[in-house]
């Protein structure tokens, strides 16, 4: 068995060497099982993503492969939503902005007008995407007297709208009405640079952009120039185009809230994650359908 302890990620090549002989892969969504590792990797049998969000797994390379892909969904929704809220709240408020003034001793009293920052409460909230962590982001707007607008490929079934008081409308209308959008889809073909610069151009000069779903989902040089021109009030980020590497001209921003991919990063849910992962694995070695199959068609349907 072999385990990578060290902060950084380990080289493709030493990824590509390791793997070449094991029966099970348990990775992060840093790593791309595709094409190129399945070949190299005879014995590989299962590959489990310690994420909700499997789009570093090459499903058709792993199902022509016979190699079982697994995820771990349902166990970060509420941890994801808290750091939504969070990355919300600290943009609308110019929380980092503060604590940066206040670190450089630069304060020397209050002022009526200081940090003036957005309220949160009372607001429209645009979700874009109502799957689970969606909808626990709609849950939290219940007490901040908010009201929420979603738009989903799939329309949610009444009981839930009305449990959440959420009202399903066309995404050109959530991106035209927000205060904030929150951006809660999968990364595909179709949602890669969703939000656009034409995107950008629908929202109000007032509103806010937060994702904590995946980076490409967000044209990031098109974010650059909308904050820059002001065409968006604000945005904060815990995922980024080209992870680790961040577009170098939102870091100079002050309307710009940045986070190292930690929307899921409480004690707690990692563990939860790692485990479940662990379960997928060793459900299948143990003769049992893997609690959390993405193929089914690689073990034969």
């Amino acid at each position: 068995m072999d385990y990578f302890s060290t902060p950084v990620r380990p080289p493709r090549a030493e990824v590509l060497k390791r793997v070449a002989d094991k029966d099970a892969l348990i990775c992060l969504l840093t790593e791309k099982v595709d094409e190129e590792l399945l070949s190299i990797a005879p014995n590989l049998k299962i590959a489990a993503t310690v994420s909700v969000g499997y789009d570093n797994l090459d499903i058709p390379a792993c199902t022509r492969h016979h190699v079982a892909a697994t995820n771990t969904p349902g166990v970060l929704d509420k941890t994801t939503a808290d750091f939504a809220w969070t990355l919300m709240m600290a943009v609308a408020r110019r929380l980092v902005e503060a604590d940066s003034f206040i670190r450089s001793n630069s304060w020397r009293g209050w002022n009526i007008d200081q940090f003036c920052g957005a309220d949160v409460w009372g607001k429209k909230l645009g979700i874009y995407g109502f799957g689970r962590i969606g909808r626990e982001m709609a849950r939290r707007a219940q007490g901040f007297d908010m009201r929420v607008i979603y738009f989903n490929r799939g329309r949610a079934p009444r009981e839930v709208e009305q449990a959440l008081h959420a009202e399903f409308v066309p995404a050109d209308q959530l991106l035209a009405e927000s205060d904030y959008v929150s951006l809660h889809v999968p990364l595909t073909p179709d949602t890669r640079h969703l939000i656009n610069a034409a995107a950008l151009k629908k929202m109000k000069p007032t509103a806010f952009l937060i994702n904590t779903t995946r980076g490409p989902v967000v044209d990031e040089a098109a974010l650059v120039e909308a904050l820059t021109a002001g065409t968006i009030a604000g945005a904060a980020l815990d995922v980024f185009e080209r992870e680790p590497d961040v577009n170098p001209g939102l870091l100079p921003l002050k309307n710009v809230v940045l986070a190292p991919h930690i929307a899921s990063a409480s004690l707690e849910t990692r563990t939860k994650m790692a485990l479940m992962a662990v379960e997928n694995v060793a459900a299948f070695f143990d003769g049992r359908r893997p609690p959390n199959l993405i193929n089914p068609e690689a073990l034969g349907g």
